[in-house]
């Protein structure tokens, strides 16, 4: 184990393992960090402890760091360009296309050019390493003049490459399709199994990275709350239950609560001694072939260096991998199966 120190006097641990995103050219920690919780939707995080969660996070070996130009409206951003130059050497993506109504029209040029000059302008750089399309509709995907824009963009120097951020596994698919996109972010998790089936192969066969976001269900697998859990009224988990803001499949990963509360108790009895359901979740999704990154949102330091902690644990056995299986399919599946 190495460390070394950044420009903040932040403490870098070099022992999480990294896997190198072929289309990306650059390797990055297999647990990395979400930012939302930093910028909006989760209650109210304070400045400091948002420097501290990334500060914890650096320290605790994490070099990919996940934000959107929508979270908090642009505060997360300013907080990963804090980190950032300290930190020079982490990545910082970020993504594009959730400032306006979701129509395929609106994803163009111009567009794209005015949300890159605000990112890299909050980002404090001037080529962002990765840009992701933010969960754009079906027709984005299958439009030319859309990649040719994102094309130019790095052409001329103002991202180094792009990916995209997706709701379903058939945006994933013709994503993967597009010969210059390095990454799809896609959510997987022990309640979300059916990336397994053909997108996570595509991807490894493409040299394209996978991002796997929510993966602990916005919480739900952290085996921390119950029917009687109360959330703050700006808490996506309070006012987005049935998809009253956004695709409900970012909210409990669209699992119903009562029934992604029956999963998590039988899931509990697959864990190991001195595991917690949070890192056997991450643990799970670490295992997946083709999965690059891991990216848990945290909003204390204590919760950063616990989630980090699962890159560390010994793989999942098979008795573990089927149980989840189990449980996905006796209680899960028929809620989320054929959704996404």
């Amino acid at each position: 184990m190495t460390a070394a120190r950044g420009r903040r006097g932040v403490r870098r641990c070099r022992a999480v393992e990294e896997r190198k995103i072929e289309r990306l050219g650059r390797a990055v920690s297999v647990v990395g960090l979400g930012t939302w919780q930093l910028g909006a939707d989760w209650g109210s995080v304070s400045p400091e402890s948002a420097r501290a969660v990334l500060d914890s996070a650096v320290a605790a070996g994490v070099t990919f760091f996940d934000t959107a130009d929508v979270y908090g409206d642009g505060r997360s951003e300013q907080f990963c360009a804090e980190l950032h130059r300290g930190q020079p050497e982490v990545l910082v993506a970020t993504k594009m296309g959730r400032r306006v109504e979701q129509r395929p029209e609106n994803y163009n040029r111009e567009n794209f050019l005015a949300w890159n000059d605000r990112s890299r302008a909050n980002l404090g750089v001037e080529t962002i390493d990765l840009v992701q399309l933010h969960c754009p509709p079906d027709e984005v995907y299958r439009s030319d003049g859309v990649f040719a824009a994102l094309d130019e963009m790095v052409q001329a120097g103002r991202i180094r490459a792009y990916g995209v951020s997706v709701e379903t596994c058939e945006q994933a698919l013709w994503a993967i399709a597009r010969p210059h996109v390095a990454s799809v972010q896609i959510i997987l998790n022990c309640f979300r199994l059916k990336p397994l089936d053909d997108v996570l192969p595509a991807a490894r066969a493409a040299g394209v990275g996978i991002i796997a976001r929510v993966p602990l269900a916005s919480g739900l697998l952290s085996g921390r709350f119950d029917e009687h859990t109360v959330f703050a009224a700006n808490d996506h988990r309070n006012y987005n239950l049935h998809g009253e803001a956004f695709d409900v499949g970012e909210t409990f990963s669209g699992v119903p609560l009562e029934v992604g509360l029956a999963g998590v108790r039988e899931l509990q009895k697959l864990l190991d001694p001195g595991v917690s359901l949070a890192q056997f979740a991450l643990r799970w999704v670490i295992d997946q072939p083709g999965v690059s990154t891991v990216i848990p949102g945290a909003s204390s330091a204590e919760q950063v260096v616990q989630n980090v902690a699962a890159a560390a644990l010994e793989p999942l056995r098979e008795e573990q991998l089927s149980g989840v299986r189990e449980v996905y399919d006796r209680l899960i599946r028929q809620h989320v199966h054929d959704r996404w």
